[in-house]
């Protein structure tokens, strides 16, 4: 079996030295980099199982270089561990909105390192079956449910909602509100779902900015003009602004998109799953349009109820004593964990 492959980024040579020496010894192919230019270099030519970054580099710092490792196709999800002197808090929230699976301040025990790294790439080789923030379906189960679909006699009709610029958004306003928006539209397209669908109808990710509903044809409209409608009355409450004149600005200039595209079984055949999601992504369209300014209980499904009550208040300090309101339809607000 090959022997996987890191990458340690870190400008102390002894240090760099004696991890690579021990990682060596414990059955791994290592690679080192003191540079973040050499270390980019690496990474596009070698297949890595996890990099060990420092934050401190002496070209630009390990923000910058995690950012574009981030931003490359190729090293987008390759675990990547902070190994650092820095231990502000502030510091380990940077790196977690970055994509970092682990955190580790120096000085480190060299053991439970090579725990902390073995257990980061078997958790990257298994990936969960459901998305981690919205909490559907994704990978296999997804294509599974497609392959049945596309055999049965079934009416059906496939949705595909897309979320465009996601990646810029999440750059602008951070990782908490890109999940908070995930999190609004699954409830939005959960309870469109319930209220026209039926009980075989299936919700889940085709990619991670993709929700796929497979449904009847005969329910298919009607589910995209709820969701449509919905998400037309909530665009501007998707930005986490103080100012809400700030916040119709961002919705009219289209900070995010959301796209919608749908095919039926009368539109096929279809030889397999891929072809089908490839017929829905060809059909993709933006459909997130100004609607009517919406009343506060879908306020309260897009932006939490402690933002609302305190907008200087940062997306990080919670109040001792959360504010409530009444659920109803896409009311209930996303559950939102510790951040």
């Amino acid at each position: 079996m090959d022997k996987p492959q890191l990458l340690i980024v870190e400008d102390d040579l002894d240090l760099a030295e004696m991890v690579t020496s021990y990682f060596r010894v414990q059955n791994y192919d290592v690679l080192s980099a003191a540079w973040a230019d050499e270390a980019l270099k690496l990474a596009q030519d070698n297949d890595l199982d996890l990099i060990m970054l420092d934050i401190r580099l002496p070209d630009i710092d390990g923000f910058e270089l995690c950012r574009q490792l981030r931003q490359n196709r190729k090293t987008q999800d390759t675990p990547i561990i902070f190994l650092t002197e820095k231990r502000d808090r502030i510091d380990k929230l940077h790196g977690l909105q970055l994509g970092v699976v682990d955190y580790i301040t120096k000085p480190f025990d060299i053991m439970e390192l090579r725990l902390r790294v073995r257990n980061a790439i078997q958790r990257a080789k298994t990936p969960s079956a459901t998305h981690p923030v919205t909490e559907l379906m994704t990978g296999s189960v997804v294509d599974e449910k497609m392959a049945v679909l596309l055999t049965s006699e079934r009416d059906w009709a496939a949705l595909l909602i897309a979320i465009t610029r996601l990646d810029d958004f999440r750059e602008r306003y951070g990782f908490v509100a890109a999940d908070d928006v995930l999190r609004a539209l699954a409830l939005i397209i959960r309870n469109a779902v319930r209220q026209y669908g039926d009980k075989d109808d299936f919700i889940g990710h085709a990619a991670p900015d993709q929700f796929l509903i497979l449904t009847d044809a005969a329910h298919v409209d009607d589910i995209r003009e709820r969701i449509e409608r919905r998400i037309g009355q909530s665009q501007e409450y998707f930005y986490p602004l103080h100012d809400r004149d700030r916040a119709q600005q961002a919705a009219r200039e289209q900070h995010l998109n959301i796209e919608t595209g749908q095919v039926s079984a009368s539109d096929g055949p279809y030889a397999d799953a891929d072809a089908l999601l490839t017929a829905l992504r060809s059909r993709l369209h933006v459909s997130l349009s100004s609607g009517p300014a919406p009343d506060d209980d879908v306020t309260r499904s897009v932006r939490p109820a402690w933002l609302r009550r305190d907008p200087d208040r940062s997306a990080t300090q919670p109040p001792s004593e959360p504010t409530t309101s009444p659920p109803d339809d896409d009311v209930t607000r996303p559950h939102r964990g510790d951040s």
